[in-house]
């Protein structure tokens, strides 16, 4: 018995030091690419790319679930560039290097992107268009009801924006448990998410094959981090109520919409979101992607630019065209 239990004691101790010793080097690896920027209350990491040339807009681009500032970047930040957009990549609060402004609730959304709003102003940006992924539309969707007047135009990337049947993967749950999500993310993150990464990578893109470099250029192994990893769980743990409590207010967003996502989505609903959003925003248009699963930003990138130029071009119609316009 003290045999059995000194060899778990053991156990447990090398899993502890492992994760320390492996989170440890991944930050030394991934240091941040861009700003820290005082966000009120905390600080928010901003890669901040200039447009090549005569600024037209300025774009906020927001990523989904189990990422960083740089998975965005890399998809879209370098094509805007050229075309006149001043592009602001964030991480969202509690994930890569930004502060977590205490969005442990449903009420995250709406926090997020207040946050998101003040680093984006602290660095002179007053009205952008708001491009938001996945579980990042939720936050995309927060800054038009409660942002108006900063959202010029809003494009959702296969977004999670209503409640769907069911709940979420278990080890989400897991690693956002007030008790048992510290042993969970201090011994088995780490270990268990090295192994099983490429194995997830592959099954978000499908049917679509992962860029080869995808999860180096994207930084993805910093959402192992422990406290990264419990935002992260935190986040996806509590969307469904969040989109409960936002869902009956999307009728009163104002800025033009467009919705963009692949007919081959495994991960997030179709059906239930992305046609949510088209029946509950005034005006909203909806581009279905054939063949393409939940990484549309990645798998047909200049498909999402022309999107996004679409939702620029509505932007700048006379006052009620726009909504005319996505009829």
């Amino acid at each position: 018995m003290l045999v059995a239990l000194f060899i778990l004691l053991a156990l447990l101790a090398a899993l502890y030091a492992f994760t320390a010793v492996a989170a440890a080097r991944i930050e030394a690896r991934y240091p941040p690419l861009g700003r820290i920027v005082d966000a009120g209350g905390g600080a928010i990491h901003v890669i901040d790319r200039r447009a090549s040339g005569r600024e037209r807009a300025a774009v906020v681009l927001i990523h989904g679930a189990s990422g960083n500032a740089a998975d965005m970047s890399v998809a879209l930040a370098e094509r805007l560039s050229p075309l006149g957009f001043r592009t602001l990549s964030v991480d969202r609060p509690g994930h890569g290097w930004s502060a977590r402004f205490d969005c442990g609730t449903p009420a995250w959304p709406c926090l997020q992107g207040a946050a998101i709003r003040r680093a984006a102003e602290a660095l002179g940006v007053r009205q952008a268009m708001v491009v938001a992924h996945s579980l990042g539309a939720l936050a995309g969707l927060a800054m038009a009801l409660d942002e108006p007047d900063f959202v010029r135009a809003l494009v959702l990337v296969a977004p999670v924006s209503h409640a769907w049947p069911g709940g979420v993967a278990g080890y989400y749950t897991i690693g956002a448990h007030p008790f048992f999500g510290a042993p969970f993310r201090r011994l088995l993150t780490v270990p268990a998410g090295l192994m099983l990464m490429r194995r997830a990578v592959k099954s978000v893109f499908a049917p679509n094959i992962p860029p080869p470099d995808f999860i180096e250029a994207t930084r993805l192994p910093l959402v192992l981090r422990p406290l990264h990893f419990r935002a992260n769980c935190e986040d996806v743990a509590t969307a469904k109520a969040a989109a409960i409590g936002l869902a009956p207010r999307y009728a009163a967003i104002r800025a033009p919409t467009e919705i963009v996502t692949g007919d081959m989505d495994g991960v997030v609903s179709a059906a239930i979101h992305s046609q949510g959003c088209l029946r509950d925003i005034l005006g909203a248009r909806l581009t279905i992607l054939e063949g393409v699963g939940h990484s549309p930003h990645h798998a047909a990138a200049d498909r999402v630019v022309g999107v996004i130029l679409e939702a620029e071009r509505r932007s700048r119609a006379p006052a009620g065209r726009g909504a005319q316009d996505g009829a």
